[in-house]
């Protein structure tokens, strides 16, 4: 890896694709520079060679290295044939929705030959985050890790590591991805699920046709090694294992953790964990896998995929050993797994805990179907929250609340479900009347906050990882069945709860989180299943202004794209 004294003052980042296209980026730092050359590259995978939008070139895109201080500005240039947006997945953008990212809430898209440039202060965060494209399905292939060291002098608040190295956790499509998802708008069903999951880009040798396409990691006897593990997948929880070792978790969401040693880890998409891998065993040929997490019997590519932890001095010839990951179903380690994250709440990274709430929100989590005469079943499905399909605006919402622009949204988002029912009941067919808007919560500046997302049993249960844009969140607590208002706060972790910007409702269960609200703008809140997204399981928050100069959103660049 390369030396920190090394970093950049300014990147230069390419989306690519043979026949789709190319998206050009570069990113300044504090001090130093670094330049990522253009190229084209038609992509192999699974027998399969196809054109992809990337960016450089590459699958995965490049690793974004930042210091906790710097500032970072990132120029993007559109090529490809689709519209294009990128969002700083994690980074706070404090006052700064206008390099977000979302398409059609903070800007709108960036056009076929267009370029916008990104400029954010990485203030106050540490760790592993990550950028995607946050438009269509096209993150499936635009995305990639960003790496926020501490300051200068300050160290890791867990033992040094020898190395480090970025763990990439995808989904491959033989197929163009946009294609895939057309079809299932069209059928009104859900779209085919991936071909192939993968590491770093690679399936592993499980796969036919991939022995050349497995991801290695190379290892000596006695060092320690830094993960950092980003779920990129576009509708996969993923467990993540290497055989033989154990791993210990410091940090998720690039907030420090107290740490812990596990044999797996649960990762959701969106989700980031850097885990502590001792080089310890005998040396020898170890394999890494990653597989999904499900606990409801939907379909999903249950293949296993690989990479490999090679000691050093072992030929290629010496098979494999295979980690012995959880079940797929396996609901207990899940919700084990999860109980055992707590921020590390020391006097430097304390745990600020909202213990007063201002507003107490409830949303449900459900789904439905439509009418679709032109659909193959008469019907396409749709996702709600309190029982409101979220419907995308023509232009970017953010510049609609800066600009007082009328007629765009709405501010009425209901605090509650309008109808009660048994949430986690026996199965309901019916979808309670699916409102469908573009309808926001307003939240009042530095204002207290405790939302409680409930999982319910319309259509089918399923377990949610929402992704707060803007902050991060505490996740005080979570159960399995109905959320009860008199008596599960009781139980509530208003101590080291884990704080991070994305979390899962488990299968038939709730979660209980609590931010305060002072970062104003407009802020998207989402199921980071794309699949959930792209049927309406969304909404977004608009935090007012400060009376402080600098409580207030910031004026947009004169570039931001046209919508």
């Amino acid at each position: 890896m390369a030396s920190w004294d090394r970093m950049f003052q300014r990147l230069s980042f390419v989306f690519f694709g043979l026949i789709l296209g190319s998206v050009f980026f570069s990113a300044e730092a504090a001090t130093k520079k670094y330049q990522f050359d253009i190229q084209v590259k038609n992509v192999s995978r699974l027998c399969h060679a196809k054109p992809i939008v990337t960016v450089n070139g590459r699958f995965p895109g490049p690793t974004i290295y930042v210091r906790e201080g710097d500032r970072v500005l990132v120029n993007v240039t559109n090529h490809a044939q689709y519209n294009m947006s990128i969002h700083w997945h994690g980074l706070k953008q404090y006052r700064n929705g206008w390099a977000d990212g979302p398409a059609y809430v903070t800007q709108c898209p960036i056009q076929t030959g267009s370029s916008y440039t990104y400029g954010f202060n990485v203030t106050g965060q540490r760790g592993t985050l990550w950028w995607h494209a946050h438009i269509l399905w096209l993150r499936a292939t635009v995305h990639g890790a960003i790496v926020i060291m501490p300051k200068q002098g300050t160290p890791f608040p867990f033992p040094q590591p020898d190395r480090e190295t970025e763990i990439l956790l995808g989904e491959w499509w033989h197929i163009d991805v946009e294609e895939v998802e057309k079809q299932g708008n069209k059928n009104g069903l859900p779209p085919n699920t991936s071909d192939a999951h993968t590491i770093n880009g690679k399936p592993g040798p499980l796969f036919p046709c991939s022995e050349k396409h497995t991801f290695a990691m190379e290892v000596e006897q006695g060092k320690t090694y830094l993960l950092r593990i980003i779920n990129a997948a576009l509708n996969d929880e993923l467990f993540f294992g290497i055989a033989g070792h154990n791993l210990t978790v410091v940090e998720v969401d690039a907030v420090y953790t107290k740490p812990f040693t596990t044999q797996s880890i649960l990762i959701a998409p969106g989700q980031t964990t850097n885990v502590l891998l001792k080089a310890n065993q005998v040396p020898g040929r170890y394999f890494m896998a990653a597989r999904p997490f499900l606990d409801v019997p939907l379909s999903v590519d249950n293949k296993t995929a690989t990479g490999i932890v090679q000691y050093r001095g072992i030929p290629n010839t010496v098979l494999p050993v295979l980690p012995q990951l959880p079940n797929p179903n396996d609901t207990k380690f899940a919700l084990s797994y999860n109980k055992k994250l707590r921020s590390l709440d020391s006097q430097q990274f304390p745990a600020n805990v909202p213990l007063k709430v201002d507003r107490n929100l409830f949303y449900t989590v459900g789904f439905g179907k439509d009418p679709c005469p032109t659909c193959v079943n008469g019907t396409r499905l749709v996702a709600s929250l309190n029982n409101i399909s979220f419907e995308m605006p023509k232009i970017g919402l953010l510049q609609a609340h800066y600009f007082n622009i009328k007629g765009v949204y709405r501010t009425d988002f209901p605090d509650r479900p309008q109808t009660t029912f048994n949430y986690t009941g026996a199965p309901l067919t019916a979808n309670l009347g699916t409102l469908t808007g573009t309808r926001l919560s307003k939240l009042a500046f530095n204002s207290t906050v405790e939302l409680v997302l409930q999982d319910t049993n319309l259509l089918t249960v399923e377990s949610h990882p929402f992704h707060l844009h803007g902050y991060n969140f505490f996740v005080v607590g979570t159960g399995i069945g109905n959320f009860d208002p008199a008596k599960d706060p009781a139980k509530y972790n208003l101590v080291d709860p884990i704080e991070r910007n994305t979390v899962g409702v488990p299968t038939g269960g709730w979660t209980a989180i609590r931010f305060r609200a002072d970062n104003p703008g407009v802020w998207f809140m989402h199921c980071h299943l794309e699949l959930h997204t792209g049927w309406g399981l969304k909404t977004a928050f608009v935090v007012e202004d400060g009376s402080g100069s600098d409580q207030t959103v910031m004026p947009p660049p004169k570039d931001l794209p046209p919508c």
